[in-house]
């Protein structure tokens, strides 16, 4: 599994749009329905504005028709062991479970292994707001 999702990260992010950055990335989804939805970041004029490689691959997995995520890999060209932002973390929170596995990537591959409440300790949550 960390395989594939590294792999299908790494493709991903080579389909970046990151024209003002420079600096790609790529997400790949394993959800609960055994498929692979893999994103990479698209940047616009307006920057910052544009969507993350974790947004692409969530609404990939959204409009497959899956609505739970196992687990999720995240790669950049740039940085080593790039973690999700903070608004990906709220979204990918959004559509796992505490226990749902979350791999770092290199070039190399799956670098570091954790869990989502260890990426995002305190998501926001319906049950807290009231």
């Amino acid at each position: 599994m960390e395989e594939q999702l590294f792999a299908a990260a790494r493709a991903a992010m080579a389909k970046a749009h990151a024209p003002y950055s420079k600096f790609p990335v790529g997400a790949a989804i394993l959800a609960e329905d055994g498929a692979t939805y893999a994103g990479a970041n698209i940047e616009n004029l307006s920057f910052p504005e544009g969507w993350c490689a974790e947004t692409t691959a969530i609404s990939h997995m959204v409009m497959g028709g899956a609505k739970r995520i196992k687990a999720v890999a995240v790669i950049a060209e740039k940085l080593a062991l790039c973690p999700p932002c903070g608004g990906c973390r709220q979204r990918l929170a959004e559509f796992s479970s505490p226990d749902t596995l979350v791999f770092l990537c290199d070039e190399a591959g799956v670098q570091t292994r954790m869990r989502m409440d260890a990426l995002l300790p305190h998501a926001f949550a319906t049950d807290v707001i009231g």
